[in-house]
């Protein structure tokens, strides 16, 4: 009901104003005098779409100064002044564009109206609207499919991202068609690149197998960043922010415009603080960008450096379900199940219920920095022939230290100790694990547009070199030896691919479409494990990834689409050193999607059908290795299937609605439990296992949906409550509720404000309230279980997230 309720006050105050009027027009060629249909028009911060004859009417606008910014792809963007005081018939005469622009950087890897996939596209000002310092998941939060979380509770520091319930290592994430996923993991840290978004001209979004990329292979969704595009003018801006557990963020951005014609410098410092609403969950987090760029009519040469600092406590273990429900006999169980020592364990007892972190040791961090060096160069050959290459490095390092209570020596690899006639086989000890990497390489595009023929030939050469080792930094024995290397590996990672994209416009209706990848993977890791375990492996992979589909154009604004997909992916590092001495094989993926889109100027919808049959994916099963660290095998048989709608109704001038809502089913086909029962005296060692047939893939909801209302009341104000509600997830994949995630609703309040003065652009502010209803709930969590004494223990872990919070923010552009 709460939020009906809010819905029904911003749909009370869209009924209020005073005078308003009417613009009538149309938007036409300076060619032929012909229209332009589904030409876009962007007026007092909304968008507005010509019909199919280029012609447009808005109305119910009060009077005032308006900003007309007029796009249609192949034609150069046109803006125009209007003073409305009485109705107005405009007529906005488009140039066509032969001059070559940015977006030739991520022409290959992205996706099109003519793109028979599932794809969602946010421009810079909708993502800068909800920039208050957060990281990058967050900020994608109410697109559909989407679930995120954060370690810390509030957004800040150590985020993820699961869309269509496939985490962060099922998908393909690239700036500027550059790889960004760690090579050897998968996964994705946009804490390593923090307020990323303030340097980003747009995000999109492919959910599915979507369209051939670099990189890892995408096998739940693809996020592709691209960094800011050319700015003709100078500016300067400086965004500051500030709010709850003292989060703060400071941003500022130059850009010296056009220089004699050809040159463009942009550069952007941040910092982000925060103490995060987990306890001691902070979080300082430093970045930059700067990018140098040399424009002709055909060719450009543009340099982009961008990184950071990050320095975040840990707050990664989680609160135990004992904690969150202040069972004081459960904590003493849960206490006892992770070897807690007695310190520890008051500590469980007597923290706040939701703020719980059992580290308390003042350097319990992550530390790392990471540095990215991209170079594209880009050049028109012909009207049909355009060319782009790019060049990139990336140089991380870093460490997390940890404090270890009553640590044997022999994980270390050292003796006992002897003092006196005492043999001391442990001791307290403080220890770093390192990551020391680069990774390199090239990647390259030829794009063809012919009449009925766009095609792409890309592809892209990499190489991941990365060394992992640990230290021994301080023991509480003195013999022990400070800084002592107690193990040393290296991963070296070789990823080559190419791939042919082409769309072919068979008659006015039809359009086809193809996508062939291959992609070649050698693997090779050697050394000593931080689990003291030789590491000696040696692996390739050969994968042919093709993709078909097909549009049909109903007419101008609506469109009939469908696709198959094959997609593969190879096994992560910790498939093979946490299951040694097995063969992990490949996941495979088979994609269909099908879908319907229509436009028009009040009204735009997508609804998307998709189906996604995994073989051998990779799951964890509740096994264990031999120095019990858990292992993922594979599974034979699993889907997704589900239903995507995504809508955006201008109700009135003054209020809009943007929704999304996923109903889906998540199965795995036959699923074996792995429990270990240590007898009635804890002194046996038993495998069981439990069979399940057509269980749920955990963390992956039946439910979920996004809603943003916005109301703009006056020019230059905008309201929106925005909605966001996640069904049941499971921890595992035995569909337990015993062992799951609530279903939640969260509503936020944005309201902004922008003003714009004679003396600078502008000045903008904005305040935002997270979790307006102060709703207590976990996104996130995990959970283990084992036989003893004739009992079964079950221990459950979630990641609470931060109740009512507000963030505000103060922008001045000049």
């Amino acid at each position: 009901m709460k939020i009906f309720v809010c819905a029904g006050v911003l749909l009370l105050l869209s009924f209020s104003g005073a005078a308003q009027f009417t613009i009538k027009g149309s938007v036409i060629s300076s060619q032929d005098r012909t229209g332009l249909p589904g030409a876009t028009l962007k007026i007092a911060e909304r968008i507005y779409i010509t019909d199919d004859k280029g012609q447009i009417e808005i109305s119910g606008l009060p009077a005032g100064e308006y900003e007309i910014e007029t796009k249609f792809l192949g034609y150069e963007t046109r803006t125009m002044g209007l003073t409305l005081y009485q109705d107005e018939f405009i007529e906005i005469v488009m140039q066509e564009s032969f001059t070559l622009t940015d977006e030739v950087v991520i022409y290959a890897t992205r996706a099109n109206d003519n793109t028979p996939t599932t794809f969602t596209t946010l421009d810079k000002q909708t993502v800068q609207k909800q920039n208050f310092g957060q990281d990058l998941p967050f900020l994608l939060n109410w697109m559909p499919s989407v679930v995120t979380t954060s370690d810390a509770g509030a957004g800040v520091g150590y985020t993820g991202i699961r869309i269509r319930g496939s985490d962060a290592t099922r998908i393909n994430v690239a700036i500027n068609g550059i790889p960004y996923n760690d090579s050897e993991s998968l996964a994705t840290f946009w804490v390593d690149v923090p307020d990323i978004a303030s340097s980003s001209q747009s995000v999109q979004v492919q959910r599915g197998v979507g369209t051939s990329t670099n990189g890892a292979g995408a096998f739940g969704a693809s996020i592709n960043l691209q960094t800011n595009t050319r700015h003709d003018e100078p500016y300067a801006e400086t965004v500051n922010s500030v709010g709850s557990f003292n989060t703060r963020r400071h941003t500022l951005s130059v850009g010296t415009g056009l220089l004699n014609k050809h040159w463009v410098f942009d550069g952007r410092v941040s910092r982000i603080l925060s103490d995060g609403f987990i306890d001691r969950a902070s979080s300082d987090l430093k970045s930059y960008y700067f990018s140098g760029g040399f424009y002709t009519d055909k060719t450009i040469v543009k340099a982009v450096v961008f990184g950071g600092s990050e320095r975040t406590y840990q707050s990664w273990y989680g609160v135990p379900e004992s904690r969150l429900n202040n069972d004081a006999e459960a904590m003493e169980t849960t206490a006892s199940n992770e070897s807690w020592n007695q310190e520890q364990t008051d500590h469980l007892l007597n923290s706040d219920s939701r703020t719980f972190n059992i580290y308390t040791y003042k350097n319990q961090v992550d530390d790392y920095k990471q540095d990215h060096y991209q170079l594209h160069f880009s050049h028109r050959f012909s009207d049909s022939f355009t060319g782009n290459t790019s060049l990139h490095y990336t140089y991380g390092r870093g460490f997390y230290e940890e404090y270890r209570y009553d640590d044997e020596f022999a994980n270390y690899g050292l003796s006992d100790v002897t003092i006196g006639d005492s043999v001391i086989t442990s001791s307290d000890i403080i220890r770093r694990r390192w990551l020391n990497n680069n990774f390199y390489g090239i990647t390259y595009s030829l794009n063809y547009d012919g009449e009925k023929i766009n095609a792409v030939l890309g592809g892209a050469w990499n190489r991941y070199d990365g060394d992992h080792f640990g230290e021994i930094v301080w023991s509480e024995v003195t013999t022990v030896p400070i800084e002592h290397p107690y193990y040393f590996n290296n991963g070296d990672k070789r990823d080559f691919n190419v791939f042919l994209k082409t769309n072919y416009q068979v008659t006015d209706k039809f359009n086809a479409f193809v996508d062939l990848q291959y992609r070649k993977i050698n693997y090779e890791a050697s050394g000593k494990e931080n689990k003291q375990n030789e590491l000696d492996l040696d692996v390739a992979y050969d994968f042919f990834n093709p993709k078909i589909g097909l549009t049909y154009l109903l007419n101008g604004r609506q469109q009939l689409y469908s696709s198959f997909s094959v997609a593969n992916r190879e096994p992560v590092r910790d498939d093979f050193v946490d299951n040694r001495g097995s063969s992990p094989k490949h996941e495979t993926l088979y994609n269909m999607e099908a879908g319907y889109r229509k436009v028009s100027d009040r009204f735009t919808v997508n609804v998307n059908y998709y189906l996604m049959k995994y073989k051998n994916q990779l799951v964890l099963t509740g096994a264990l290795n031999d120095v019990g660290a858990p292992v993922r095998t594979n599974v034979d048989k699993s889907y997704r299937t589900g239903i995507e709608m995504e809508s955006i109704w201008k109700i009135s001038n003054k209020l809009s609605w943007n929704v999304n809502l996923t109903l889906s089913q998540n199965k795995i086909n036959d699923f074996t439990e792995v429990l270990y029962d240590y007898g009635l005296n804890f002194d046996e060692y038993n495998v069981i296992e439990k069979k399940y047939e057509d269980t749920d893939i955990s963390f992956s909801p039946n439910v979920i949906a996004g809603s943003g209302f916005s109301y703009f009341p006056v020019q230059n104000i905008e309201i929106s409550l925005l909605t966001k509600y996640v069904g049941k997830q499971y921890l595992d994949n035995t569909s337990t509720n015993a062992r799951s995630i609530d279903a939640y609703l969260t509503n936020d309040i944005r309201v902004r404000y922008s003003w714009k003065p004679a003396f600078m652009k502008e000045i903008s502010f904005s305040a935002l309230i997270n979790n307006l209803m102060d709703e207590e709930y976990e996104s996130n969590g995990y959970t283990y279980g084992y036989l003893g004494g004739g009992d079964e223990y079950r221990e459950n872990f979630y990641y609470p997230q931060a109740g009512r919070n507000y963030m505000v923010m103060v922008a001045f552009k000049f």
